[in-house]
Order: C-alpha cells, then structure tokens, then sequence
C-alpha cells in the first residue's frame, strides 16, 4: 500500500517545451536554445516528451503562441499526457493565467525554471537565502495561478520554496518577507567582507564561465578538492575557495555558479553577493566548453554578465575545456580561432601545466623585486615579509638582515606601512 501511495511521487513530470524562432532568432539557434532548456529541465527532474518550435516575429501579448497554436497545445497535452509547459521566455502573469486556463496545466517559464533549479540546489545559508529572496521577487506579480492549490498535493517543478505557499501570501507579506531577507543578506556579506579580508595578502583567481563548462572539474583537478562536479548545469551554486599552490606562487582559487543566457534579473541581484568572490579576483580563468558549437555565445553572455555585476577592467586568461571530445582537426581549427586561448581537459589531466604556466606568469607582471635593509628588532617585519612575498635571499650582518625577493604590488602600500621605519637600500 505504501508503495502505490510513494509512486507516483517518483515518477518523473512529463514537459512539453515551447519556443520560438523569427527575425530576431534563427531556427537554427532556437534549436539550440530550446535544447539547453531541455538541459535545465533534466536538471530540475522532468522528462521532456516534445520540443515544439513555433515562427512569430514577436510573442503574441495575451497567450504568447497564439489563440490557434494553445488549442494545439492543448491538444499535444492531453496525447503526451503531459503535466507541465515549459516556455523558453519569460512569461507575463496574463500569458500564464491565460495558457494554463485552456491547458488546465503548470505553465513555466524559463526564469521560473532556473529559479526551480537554484531551489533545488542551494545547501548554505547565504544561498538558500538568495534564492528565497529571488523567487519571492519573482512571484510578486505572479501571484495567481489556478493550479497552485495542487502543489501542496503533488508537488513537482516549480513548487519548491515559497511556491507551495504563494495562494495563502498577500503582497504585504511577500514585502515584508523580501526586506528580511535583505537585511539576512546584508549580515551574511559583512560576516563574508570579514573573512576575505584575512585573505587580502593572497593572489586571487576566480573560475567563470558559462553553466557545465567544467568549472568544478577544473578546480578539482588543479588542487585537488572536493567540489562537487556533475555533468549537469548549475551543478554549482556557492562560492568554494581552496589554497593552489604552484611552483613559485601560492593562489586563493574559487570556484563560482555558472552564468546562463537569459540569467533571471532578481537571480544577478541576489546572488551579487556571493559573486563578490569574482569581483575581488586579482584573475579571472573564463572557462568554455570546448566542444560546444556556440563557444562566441557563450563568451559573450559571461562578458555581458560580468558587465551587469559591474565587474570590468579584469585581467583573464581563456580556459577552453573538453578539449578530449575533439578531433584532431577540430583542436587546430578551435586554435586558428582563438589563438590566445589555453586548451585543457580538466577531466582527463591535459594542458593544465600551461595553464599554471601561463597563471604564473601573469601574476608575476603585477610584482616588483626588492631589497630591504632589516634591523634585527624589527622581527615583525621580517615575518610579514616571509609571509606575503617570495624571499629569494636572506643575509645577516651585525645588528641587521638583508632580504630580497619580489612581492605583489598590491602589497607595496602595506609594505610602506609596516616597514616606515626602515629605509630600503633598493627597490625596482
């Protein structure tokens, strides 16, 4: 008996994907949108039973398919006896109400659906906080939908989080809750601005790029970590940070979430603070999959996302991934292409020596050699020194210790502070 009540809830829901192709989009790369959204359906546990293109210059205001291609869909689902539509755009509340009343099924669409994904996923404080906060701004004027009294019973994507309780929650609430959260935020970043502080010695790299480029599995791979790593997007939701230490320099690498195209505003906006890990990198590695037809996509849609959270003038080394699922001919093809880039296989070991290579050698355009006459009675000194530069030679004469080396320019004001006593007999 428990075993036939348990069913169902296992069982996969069954989703209709829509999208559109027109002017402005090729069907060519509505194809390849409408198979990510595929990709983000999987994720968030539905079967996808058919994918269904549509040609319309612009999305009809009311239904957003049309009057005669809803009586078509609903048509599709009743015959794939399908559970829910899945839109490749966002949806207004009337486009929802108005799908769902002919349809008499879940309509989403693909900002409600990413959001499904983060809720699945998020494990910290500080995510499932953002999140909440971004879904409920979300449903702020979304707040009638005719099946929402199902969810408590069936659950399912597109439930999770305040979904399950959004019939019973006015606007005031809602309000009320999302200053809350914003206050929670507020305290988590300042308990995050304090612990990056007692980093601020170390050289900072942060992995970006696109959602399943193999970020994770780079990180692994390069220090050995324990970040969780699927072949699934948005594997990754917060911010990991291991020590990598490499032959002549010691890094604060971190790992970071996968951006995506059409990311969801309020998604940018609430995750800004755990993406603080980006904007304070000294060197951002882009990573790309390498393998992918839409690699001029995917780097723009980084760049305009790192432009949204106001993050410019960064130094960034591209990292194309999976190089092992091309052929011969594809690698030298890529490279023509891309003549600057790196090609790795984080999964398989290749390339990752010149990538530290290269690392190396940027970190070390941003460093300055030195020369610094010690008094003995400035212990403290010395220890910062031994600390946070790379001492290349250390004599001791009478009552004082010669050391050299070279340090981060960044370090330099620091050094100023610490050693103002002290004249330096060289610095270049």
């Amino acid at each position: 008996m428990l075993e036939d009540l348990r069913k169902p809830s296992l069982e996969k829901e069954r989703a209709v994907l829509i999208g559109l192709f027109g002017p402005d989009v090729p069907r060519g790369l509505a194809e390849e949108y409408i198979d990510e959204l595929m990709l983000l359906s999987d994720t968030a546990g539905a079967k996808t039973v058919e994918k269904i293109l549509q040609n319309r210059p612009h999305p009809d205001p009311t239904t957003f398919v049309g009057k005669g291609k809803l009586n078509e869909l609903k048509q599709i689902v009743a015959e794939k006896n399908a559970d829910i539509l899945i839109f490749d755009d966002d949806l207004s509340s009337t486009q929802i109400r108005n799908i769902e009343k002919v349809t008499k099924v879940k309509v989403l669409d693909r900002s409600g659906l990413i959001l499904d994904i983060f809720a699945s996923r998020a494990k910290t404080a500080a995510a499932k906080t953002q999140v909440e906060l971004a879904q409920l701004q979300y449903l702020l004027p979304r707040l009638t939908r005719f099946w929402t009294h199902l969810s408590r019973q069936k659950g399912g994507i597109g439930t999770k989080g305040p979904g399950e309780t959004q019939i019973e929650t006015d606007r005031r609430l809602i309000g009320k809750r999302i200053s809350t959260l914003k206050e929670k935020l507020d305290k988590l970043d300042k308990q995050r601005t304090t612990q990056r502080k007692g980093r601020e010695s170390n050289v900072r790299v942060a992995l970006v790029g696109y959602t399943n480029a193999g970020k994770s599995t780079l990180m692994n791979a390069l220090v050995e970590a324990d970040v969780f790593a699927e072949d699934r997007l948005f594997a990754t939701l917060d911010s990991t940070v291991r020590r990598f230490e490499m032959e002549n320099h010691e890094v604060l690498l971190s790992d970071t979430v996968g951006f995506i195209r059409k990311l969801p505003h309020h998604l940018i906006e609430s995750f800004k603070s755990t993406l603080d890990e980006v904007r304070d990198a000294d060197i951002l590695l882009h990573v790309v999959d390498a393998s992918s037809n839409m690699i001029d996509d995917y780097i723009s849609i980084v760049k305009d996302t790192l432009e949204e959270l106001e993050i410019k003038d960064y130094k960034t080394i591209l990292v194309l991934n999976k190089v092992d699922k091309l052929k011969p001919e594809e690698v030298m093809e890529r490279q023509k292409e891309y003549p600057g880039a790196l090609f790795v296989s984080a999964a398989r070991g290749i390339g990752l020596t010149k990538l530290e290579e290269r690392l190396e050698k940027l970190i070390e355009e941003d460093y300055v050699t030195f020369s610094y006459n010690v008094p003995l009675s400035h212990y403290k000194a010395v220890a910062f020194l031994h600390e946070t530069a790379n001492v290349t030679s250390e004599k001791f004469e009478d009552n004082f210790v010669v050391i050299e080396g070279s340090a981060a320019k960044a370090d330099q004001k620091r050094f100023e502070a610490i050693l103002s006593e002290i004249n330096p007999i060289e610095q270049v």
